[in-house]
C-alpha cells in the first residue's frame, strides 16, 4: 500500500500546487523594490517550497526541475507585470539560477547517506582501494559527456526546451519509457538485488554509455536520475547497483552543474534573491533529499520503477489539460 499512498500524496501535492488558488498566490508571491524592478524578493515560504519540491524530487525519476518550473509557474514567482523586457529576462536567468544552486543540498544529503562510497573513492586515489579507484574514474567517463555537451548547448537548452510544454511532454514520454523498461526488466527477472552486475563490476565502457544516456536528461522534465537508472540498466547491471551509481554519478554532475551556474549567474541571482532564502531554500531541499532517497531505495529494491512511470503519465495529463483549458 506504501506506493498507493505514495501516488496519491503526489497528485495531491501537485493538485494542490494548481488549485490553491493561483490567483491568490501569484498576486502576493513577490515583493519589487519601487525604484527596481528587477529586485525581488522571493518569500521564506516559496523558498521552502521549492526546497522541498527540489529535494524529494532530485534523485526520484520524475523530473526535478519539470516539478520546479511547475511550483514557479503556480506561485507566480518571476512574473511582474511592471518590468521590462530586459529585467523580466534578467528576473528568469535568476530563477533559474536559483533552482539549480539550492540543488546543493540534495548533493550534501547523498553525499552523507553514501559517504562509505565516497571514503572508498578516496582511498582508492592513495592507492590503498583497487575497486574505489575503479569506480571513481567510472563516474568519470559517465560524467564527461554531459560535461562536454552540457558546455556546448547550455544556453540553447535554456533558450528554448525551459518551458511547460516541454516538460509536459517529457513527462509523457518519460513516464511510458519507464513502463516499458520496467516490464522488460520484470521479464529478465534482474529488478531484485541480487541479480545483474554489481557496481564494482561495471567497466568504463559501460560507464561512457550511461553518460551518453544522460545527456537525454538536459531536456527539462526527462529526469536524470530515470535516464541513467534505466542507462544502468541496459548496460546489465541489477536495479540497485543502477540507483546506486546514478546516485553517485549525480555528485559530480550536479555539483559541476551548480558550480557552473553559481560562478555564472550567481550575482545576479544574489542581487534579486536575498541571501536568506537560498539558505532556506537549501537546508529544506536537504532534508527532504534525505526522506526521498532512503524511501526510493527502500521502495525500489522491492517494487521496481512501474510507480514513477504511472506518476509521470497522470501528471502530464493532467498539466496539460490544466494548460489547455487556461486554468494554469
Amino acid at each position: 500500500m506504501l506506493h498507493r499512498n505514495y501516488l496519491i500524496v503526489c497528485l495531491l501535492v501537485t493538485c494542490c500546487f494548481i488549485f490553491s488558488g493561483s490567483n491568490s498566490i501569484a498576486n502576493q508571491n513577490v515583493a519589487t523594490a519601487p525604484n527596481n524592478p528587477e529586485k525581488q524578493i522571493l518569500t521564506l515560504g516559496q523558498a521552502t517550497i521549492l526546497g522541498i519540491v527540489e529535494g524529494l524530487t532530485e534523485y526520484l525519476p520524475v523530473s526535478s526541475t519539470g516539478h520546479l518550473l511547475l511550483a514557479q509557474r503556480v506561485m507566480g514567482i518571476g512574473e511582474n507585470s511592471a518590468a521590462t523586457v530586459e529585467q523580466r529576462a534578467a528576473i528568469k536567468e535568476a530563477t533559474d539560477a536559483y533552482t539549480i544552486c539550492i540543488q546543493i543540498g540534495a548533493i550534501i544529503a547523498v553525499l552523507g547517506l553514501y559517504f562509505r562510497r565516497v571514503r572508498q573513492m578516496v582511498r582508492g586515489l592513495s592507492g590503498k582501494d583497487p575497486e574505489g579507484r575503479k569506480l571513481f574514474f567510472n563516474i568519470i567517463a559517465g560524467f564527461l559527456p554531459a560535461a562536454v555537451i552540457g558546455l556546448l548547448f547550455n544556453k540553447l537548452i535554456k533558450s528554448y526546451l525551459f518551458g511547460t510544454w516541454p516538460v509536459v511532454i517529457a513527462w509523457f514520454v518519460g513516464g511510458l519509457a519507464i513502463l516499458a523498461v520496467s516490464r522488460w526488466n520484470q521479464k529478465r527477472n534482474s529488478h531484485r538485488a541480487e541479480s545483474g552486475r554489481s557496481i564494482v563490476a561495471l567497466t568504463w565502457q559501460m560507464a561512457l554509455i550511461i553518460g551518453f544516456i544522460q545527456c537525454i536528461a538536459m531536456w527539462p522534465g526527462v529526469s536524470r536520475s530515470l535516464v541513467t537508472i534505466v542507462g544502468g540498466l541496459l548496460v546489465g547491471l541489477s536495479l540497485s547497483a543502477a540507483v546506486e551509481f546514478s546516485f553517485l554519478l549525480g555528485l559530480i554532475t550536479l555539483s559541476a552543474a551548480t558550480g557552473y551556474d553559481a560562478l555564472k549567474h550567481g550575482q545576479i541571482m544574489l542581487q534579486t534573491f536575498d541571501a536568506l532564502s537560498l539558505a532556506v531554500g537549501v537546508i529544506f531541499a536537504f532534508l527532504a533529499a534525505i526522506l526521498s532517497v532512503k524511501w526510493m531505495v527502500s521502495y525500489l529494491n522491492r517494487h521496481g520503477l512501474a510507480l514513477f512511470g504511472y506518476y509521470r503519465v497522470v501528471l502530464a495529463l493532467v498539466t496539460g489539460t490544466l494548460l489547455i483549458t487556461g486554468i494554469l
